[in-house]
């Protein structure tokens, strides 16, 4: 999987990459599919301070990308929400998969039902 981290009006510590890596390293677990994943860190201080810093992801895989993006006035509280966001939609991709596996072997079934008949 390829990992892009980019930064805009931000310095990069090492706990903030840290923490990035470690939540893109669960994505990863709950989907091996993964091609890409680009994150983006921003800070913003023209906007309030309820929603100065900003974290986006995209997570390349086979069909749509994945997209999510948050603001909060903390950085680390911006990485956890998007996140979270992000791994609901990888759940939910993984389930639409699954789903339509069995779709396709259940009508395969009445098929075979039908023509035995």
């Amino acid at each position: 999987m390829n990992f892009i981290l980019t930064t805009h009006n931000l310095t990069l510590t090492k706990a903030i990459e840290d923490r990035v890596l470690r939540h893109i390293e669960k994505l990863e677990h709950l989907n091996s599919k993964v091609i890409e994943a680009r994150v983006i860190l921003d800070e913003d201080s023209t906007k309030t301070p309820a929603s100065r810093f900003g974290c986006s992801i995209r997570l390349g895989v086979r069909g749509p990308d994945l997209f999510a993006e948050d603001r909060a006035e903390d950085l680390y509280v911006a990485i956890d929400r998007v996140a979270k966001k992000i791994e609901q939609q990888v759940r939910k991709h993984h389930s639409i998969i699954r789903n339509r596996k069995h779709t396709e072997a259940a009508r395969f079934k009445v098929k075979n039902q039908e023509s035995e008949e």
